[in-house]
């Protein structure tokens, strides 16, 4: 299949890269009161950003953190340290304010929403009143998990397409300019080394990891479940396809999230491995994608490392985190507001009066 054969369900998603806008940006930088480039990697997020936003003065408005939360039927074959009750379990704890990305989302006045995407297990509607700053639970369920992708395809490709509508609807729903990527599903991070070994190309082992905690026995049997896995999908290629055959029901929404986000024109702020996943994926359906993604960290997971490289990026941070959730994302969220800020606010010579560099 091509990438025209998914449309509309794939949008087309125009390059936004602009080198006249992108010099205006950089000269605005070269102007401030300091040395030339003395901050670093702040202006260079500082410029990512207004190219994203296609703003000389970036205002990052409304900014909201989605986790989206599925099951996996791959975790019958041992491939996690924690039972599957768990992912249904977190969704009320991210519900409740308990949960790190509840409590960093919180702190940084970012909004919190929670999308049941496939969790086995099934939650009540919210009351319409929800007190301000509460989370937000969306049901947006296509089935209480996937099936077992060691025995056959894990979605159906209809059940792949309509999460990806889900994803694509939900950020339409969405207010601001800013999405924050996290995620929730026992067993996910075997889905994320399954794409990532069948899309690039690369051995499973070296992308596989210990996940919520595995020992090293148990990273080594995990392994050896998705070699059985890319071995029994040995046909499937085509990244849709791929999804629907190995990836998880909160990726596939995730997937269509980025696609919608990148459409907007949304600052996309990727977590760490499974989020990374699915912006490979939405990049091999529309490439352009990537423009629009700033990544907050590089992941304790093994794969990650090469998933970022894969994607040719330069995370903001490098702590070991390996939680998910978005807590990443959550953390390296005030780095943003300063990058535009420092952009925004901060004087050039000529408007403080202060002397620039001589040509010496």
């Amino acid at each position: 299949m091509s990438e025209s054969s998914y449309s509309p369900l794939i949008p087309h998603i125009a390059s936004i890269d602009d080198a006249a806008f992108r010099q205006q940006v950089q000269q605005l930088l070269d102007n401030k009161t300091k040395p030339l480039g003395s901050l670093g990697l702040l202006e260079a997020l500082a410029l990512r950003i207004a190219c994203i936003l296609g703003d000389t003065q970036p205002r990052l408005a409304n900014p909201q953190i989605v986790v989206f939360a599925a099951d996996h039927g791959l975790v019958a074959q041992g491939v996690s340290a924690y039972p599957a009750d768990v992912t249904w379990q977190m969704v009320g704890n991210f519900l409740a304010g308990g949960a790190a990305v509840s409590v960093l989302s919180r702190q940084h006045g970012v909004a919190l929403n929670v999308v049941d995407c496939g969790v086995a297990r099934d939650f009540s509607p919210q009351a319409d009143a929800q007190p301000p700053g509460a989370p937000r639970l969306w049901l947006r369920k296509i089935a209480p998990g996937t099936q077992d992708s060691s025995l056959g395809p894990a979605m159906t490709m209809a059940q792949c397409e309509a999460a990806i509508a889900n994803g694509r609807a939900l950020l339409q729903a969405l207010p601001g300019n800013a999405l924050l990527l996290g995620e929730m599903g026992i067993g996910n991070t075997s889905s994320a080394s399954l794409l990532l070994a069948r899309l690039c190309n690369l051995d499973v082992e070296t992308v596989t990891g210990a996940g919520t905690g595995l020992s090293g026995e148990g990273v080594a049997r995990k392994a050896a479940v998705l070699r059985r896995v890319l071995a029994r999908h040995a046909g499937v290629q085509e990244p849709l396809a791929v999804l629907a055959a190995m990836g998880g029901l909160e990726v596939a929404t995730m997937v269509g999230a980025v696609l919608q986000a990148a459409l907007e024109r949304r600052v996309i702020v990727v977590d760490g491995f499974i989020t990374s996943a699915a912006v490979l994926v939405a990049s091999r359906l529309q490439p352009a994608v990537l423009e629009r993604c700033v990544y907050a960290h590089r992941s304790g997971e093994p794969g990650h490392s090469h998933l970022l490289a894969a994607l040719q990026a330069q995370p903001l941070l490098d702590w070991q985190l390996r939680l998910g959730e978005g807590s990443g994302a959550a953390l390296a969220w005030p780095l943003l507001e300063s990058a535009c800020a420092m952009l925004r606010d901060m004087a050039s010579f000529a408007s403080a009066g202060v002397s620039n560099q001589s040509n010496a």
